[in-house]
């Protein structure tokens, strides 16, 4: 199994916890973007978009973050990580909805501007923010986890740019509820951090 990986990446990260979650080994691929390999005429082969993350399971090539957790959480996870259950399937479906819509023009554009410069939208990424962040915040207002009883691919795919709020400026101490949802997923057993990431914030 190989996994192409952009260290700073919140959505590549997803994937190297969900892998370090269900123990996993693989082959990290750390794309060289000096020399813009993710656009490289080989890398398109593997991934036409010129994204990370991307995962080969012996010559089964997956691209986006989110499709890649569905994969590894149907093969590798188990009832835990991909529940029989329509209702609870439905529910995680819906937050990886939300992990590429409203967090990836929230709070990850954000942090793009802040840490790496790029121009952006704003007041638009965020208001985005701010109305995300209270939904999530509510929502765990009485729940330990986003669906059902456990973690779930749903905590996997928000967790990354939620912890990494920080870099998008972003106080995080206004939402009590996300960050008590931040040390009980950052004490799952087999917890991996990343660059930028501190336990516990």
């Amino acid at each position: 199994m190989i996994l192409y990986n952009i260290p700073p990446s919140g959505n590549c990260h997803k994937i190297r916890l969900m892998l370090s979650f269900l123990k996993i080994k693989y082959e990290n691929h750390d794309l060289n973007l000096a020399v813009s390999e993710q656009t490289s005429n080989e890398y398109l082969k593997i991934n036409q978009f010129g994204q990370a993350p991307v995962l080969d399971d012996n010559g089964t090539v997956i691209r986006d973050s989110q499709a890649i957790l569905v994969y590894l959480a149907k093969k590798y996870g188990g009832e835990q990580w991909w529940p029989d259950d329509s209702y609870l399937l439905a529910q995680i479906m819906s937050w990886l909805s939300t992990t590429a819509n409203e967090i990836q023009n929230g709070p990850a554009r954000l942090r793009l501007h802040y840490k790496f410069g790029t121009e952006i939208d704003f007041k638009h990424a965020t208001d985005t923010s701010n109305k995300v962040l209270d939904i999530i915040n509510i929502h765990l207002s009485d729940k330990l986890w986003l669906v059902g009883s456990e973690a779930t691919i749903a905590d996997i795919a928000l967790y990354p740019y939620l912890a990494l709020a920080h870099e998008a400026h972003i106080d995080m101490t206004l939402y009590k509820h996300i960050q008590a949802w931040r040390i009980r997923f950052e004490s799952l057993p087999k917890y991996l951090a990343m660059p930028g990431i501190f336990n516990n914030q």
